[in-house]
């Protein structure tokens, strides 16, 4: 096996089904655990849900089930959006598992062994929305006076004995290491935590007694423990943590921790702080993506606009809805979505453009070869200007890929595509069939060729549809990754099997706008 990697996503807060910005989340984390099998990592996906908090009582009480039981129910919904979307996560961790509480657990005491936890009174604003604290000067005033969070959410003054974080203790170190390591991405991100850290750090209230629907401080059992000390510890629970061996000694730290633009601060400054006292390793990295926007509107349940985003895969099919996720939108940027732009991009770029060059290639073989393909034919200028210009696009995308910059690296396979459909357009094989049978050939293999590499290079975004196609060209399953691509005997291979064509079948169909989203 290669080198470890470990990426996770948040863990998502179930009070609600899975909307477009949990889908989007996963989706793009997908693509990376794929894209870094492809490179050759082992690769530990985790995901999972965030069930305790006093969001999550309220809920519950609202409609007259206890916590659990609504956990349990919700939970279901965010394994299914993830069966729905081909997300192949290694881990699910729900955070009322017993081995999560006995992980979070431990990590309170390795704290409180260093000092770092004391017993005081909380007075302050809290959202419970956020599961967040704020100081007086981060609120906002709402239509009617009343105050908001930063954002926009209802708080109320909150006073209880609590647990606190000598979070203070820990400023300069965290400064040093914002200012000495990519450990928060992208550049704006880690700018506002910067300017928000050497504000100064005040410390942290990290539990509760108003409610039981949490994890037990130990030797203080009347208090449950701060929602997001609890939610940030299941990255370490899935890797078997308390025990320091196995997966855990294997995978932590993580390489790369995708989140929400929004939840930034708890797992750069919080998350840290509390590893640092603890004694473990920090990730390597916290990447804050943007919001997905639906025409132009964050999607929220007061506002009405909330998508399924599994009716969404059912409408325009789950790998065209991964394609348009990391092509449409710059990532770590906020993006908008519509049906009529997934509609668009998917029939410019799958359907018409590499989706009928596999289409057209394959048939021409089919039709005008019998299905045969050989090696060894002669190379134009033209087929090495053709070789050149693939390479080049596949570069682009594993260089733009590893940055996790999909926008881009899905770009530069695209402008490898135009180049071969205007390799086709001049070298027109349907006339050599009569002028030049031999170069018509030659052409064709080429294309065939070609057409392997893109397919094995975008693998990682829509990877049943490219499956389907390279079955259709007779490439075995274990030789679909990025090594494949550097094999040279690969085509000299396949010939002498005997391999022939079939009537190839479309992989990347044309898409038509639902009647209910062009009114």
């Amino acid at each position: 096996m290669g080198e470890p990697y470990y990426i996770t996503t948040a863990i998502s807060y179930p009070n609600g089904k899975p909307h477009i910005g949990h889908a989007y989340e996963a989706i793009a984390a997908d693509v990376i655990a794929r894209f870094k099998k492809a490179e050759g990592f082992d690769v530990r996906f985790q995901t999972g849900t965030d069930e305790h908090g006093l969001k999550m009582a309220q809920k519950a009480r609202d409609l007259g089930i206890t916590p659990a039981e609504l956990a349990t129910e919700m939970s279901a919904h965010f394994k299914d959006m993830c069966d729905a979307l081909n997300i192949g996560y290694d881990v699910f961790i729900r955070t009322t598992e017993p081995r999560h509480h006995a992980a979070t657990q431990e990590l309170w005491r390795r704290m409180e062994a260093n000092g770092d936890l004391y017993l005081d009174r909380y007075e302050g604003w809290y959202s419970v929305r956020d599961e967040a604290y704020y100081d007086e000067g981060e609120l906002v005033a709402g239509e009617n006076g009343e105050k908001l969070s930063p954002q926009g959410t209802p708080v109320e003054w909150t006073v209880e004995e609590s647990w606190f974080f000598r979070l203070s203790k820990y400023q300069d170190k965290l400064i040093e290491l914002y200012n000495s390591t990519d450990f928060i991405r992208p550049e704006t991100r880690k700018n506002e935590i910067l300017r928000f850290v050497e504000g100064g750090l005040r410390d942290l209230s990290v539990s509760r007694t108003s409610f039981d629907w949490g994890i037990k401080v130990p030797g203080s059992e009347n208090h449950v423990m701060y929602v997001w000390v609890d939610a940030l510890t299941n990255y370490i629970t899935g890797l078997g943590f308390p025990e320091e061996t196995g997966d855990f000694a294997k995978f932590w730290p993580a390489d790369v921790h995708l989140i929400g633009k929004d939840i930034v601060r708890f797992h750069t400054v919080y998350w840290p702080a509390f590893l640092m006292s603890a004694g473990l390793d920090l990730p390597k990295q916290v990447f804050g993506h943007g919001f997905l926007l639906n025409r132009g509107q964050k999607e929220s349940k007061s506002l009405g606009n909330v998508t399924d985003p599994i009716g969404l895969a059912e409408t325009f099919g789950v790998d065209t809805l991964r394609y348009f996720f990391l092509r449409e939108v710059a990532f770590g940027q906020d993006g908008s979505w519509s049906p009529d732009a997934i509609v668009t991009r998917a029939n410019a770029e799958l359907a018409n453009s590499f989706g009928n060059l596999a289409q057209r290639s394959l048939s021409m073989i089919f039709k005008n070869m019998d299905g045969v393909v050989k090696a060894g034919l002669p190379e134009t200028e033209a087929d090495a200007t053709l070789l050149a210009a693939v390479a080049e696009g596949i570069t682009g995308l594993r260089k733009s890929f590893d940055e996790l910059s999909f926008s881009e690296g899905l770009e530069a396979w695209m402008r490898a595509v135009f180049a071969c459909n205007q390799y086709v357009d001049e070298q027109a094989p349907w006339a050599l069939r009569k002028s030049d049978p031999e170069r018509m050939e030659a052409v064709l293999m080429m294309l065939f060729r070609v057409v392997r590499d893109l397919a094995i290079a975008v693998r990682p975004v829509v990877p049943t549809s490219i499956d389907k196609l390279l079955d259709q060209m007779g490439l075995a399953a274990d030789a679909r990754d990025y090594a494949a691509l550097a094999d040279k005997d690969w085509f000299a291979s396949l010939v002498a099997t005997g391999f022939k064509v079939d009537k190839p079948v479309g992989v990347f169909p044309r898409l038509e706008l639902p009647e209910e989203a062009s009114t």
